[in-house]
């Protein structure tokens, strides 16, 4: 798989890379020892910059079970906010809205649950749900301007 002309993911596309030629040889180490921490963004441009340079390299893993579990989550998210929209005008769609967003919630906290309690940042489930509609919008714009968009990374435009 070649990336040199990928602007970014590198050390995803590499890992991925790696595992291909070594199937056996790469393991995951679940660790406090092992943790690499980096320092967030600082503010939201940089954020969405971020989240665009992420998404625009989903269609790039060969393996397209990664491809077909983002397009999942794209679509997901983008059905909520069209049977939001759609919910206005149909009330009896409310019922459906309110149950899709508890599944997409029960579904999320069966990753992001023991991920938290590893990290020791269990305190800031409680945020988890009132930042869902952030989430969703959020999920919406970085992928379609992942694909279709660009996005600033080390001081230049990449499209």
């Amino acid at each position: 798989m070649g990336i040199d002309m990928i602007a970014s993911g590198d050390d995803m596309l590499l890992m991925y890379k790696i595992y291909h030629a070594y199937p056996d040889g790469v393991l995951y180490i679940k660790s406090e020892e092992a943790i690499v921490r980096t320092l967030p963004v600082n503010d939201f441009s940089s954020f969405m910059n971020q989240r665009i340079r992420w998404s625009s390299k989903a269609d790039k893993y060969e393996d397209k079970r990664i491809t077909r579990v983002l397009a999942l989550v794209y679509f997901w998210n983008l059905g909520l906010v069209v049977l939001a929209i759609t919910a206005i005008f149909q009330p009896q769609l409310w019922y459906w809205l309110l149950w899709l967003m508890v599944y997409k919630i029960a579904v999320e906290m069966l990753f992001l649950g023991p991920v938290a309690k590893f990290f020791h940042k269990t305190s800031l489930l409680p945020s988890f749900i009132p930042g869902q509609p952030f989430h969703i919008l959020y999920v919406i714009a970085a992928g379609w301007l992942g694909k279709f968009g660009s996005y600033k990374w080390k001081g230049r435009t990449v499209k």
